[in-house]
């Protein structure tokens, strides 16, 4: 598949929050009936977003559940985990435990991997649409924990993966087959030091592991602040 990747720059970061926010209040608001389940990315740019979108009232359809992209394998409630940073919207939302499908890192890594794919299969053995997935893009060019040509190859036929991230902490990660049945994948991208993989990735260079991670997915727009577009060549 030749999958596009569109950005759409803004002006502010604060511009991007907030289109980030009415993005996923949408979502939130028009899960419909049917199993549908978003996934959040990590890191510090979605984060605001996520605190504005917990300061809001909303009924969430009884079908929402929510996945992540990635986890570092630390404690749940460790500054570090990804899911801990977004606790502050799952409380707004009210979602029961079951529809929060997190990695267990209360588990040996290796379990935490097999229980987080069981999880995701689930998902899809259950027909969930899956509209919308956020994703960050790493200054080193990476994608969710995905960072090498290794991870990619590991990844290939499954949809966990567990990975030894540069930072020294091991991670559980999506892979692109499970990429792949997102409708719409997301890059939420901020910061000056993301311009050079920002290019890359738009660019579609081999050394971008963010580009050939999503190169199946339908639908890849990239939402980027001016300080990380245009690329630093331009």
């Amino acid at each position: 598949m030749n999958t596009a990747f569109r950005v759409r720059p803004f002006e502010s970061r604060a511009a991007l929050n907030d289109a980030l926010t009415e993005r996923l209040a949408r979502e939130i608001d028009h899960a419909g009936q049917s199993p549908v389940a978003l996934m959040l990315s990590g890191g510090h740019t979605p984060l605001q977003a996520y605190r504005a979108l917990a300061t809001r009232t909303f009924t969430p359809a009884s079908s929402l559940a929510i996945f992540y992209s990635d986890e570092r394998h630390v404690p749940p409630t460790s500054d570090a985990s990804n899911f801990h940073a977004t606790r502050v919207l799952l409380e707004a939302l009210g979602l029961p435990a079951e529809r929060i499908h997190r990695v267990r890192t209360e588990l040996p890594l290796d379990r935490a991997v097999e229980d987080y794919e069981r999880q995701l299969r689930e998902l899809l053995r259950a027909n969930t649409r899956l509209p919308l997935g956020l994703l960050g893009l790493g200054a080193d060019g990476h994608t969710a924990s995905l960072f090498t040509e290794a991870d990619l190859q590991r990844a290939q036929g499954k949809l966990a993966v567990g990975v030894q991230r540069p930072d020294g902490r091991a991670g559980v990660s999506v892979t692109p087959d499970m990429l792949a049945h997102i409708e719409h994948v997301l890059f939420v991208v901020a910061g000056v030091d993301k311009r050079a993989a920002l290019s890359a990735f738009v660019e579609r260079r081999p050394d971008s592991v963010a580009a050939r991670a999503v190169a199946s997915c339908p639908k890849v727009d990239v939402w980027a602040d001016r300080d990380a577009w245009p690329p630093a060549s331009s």
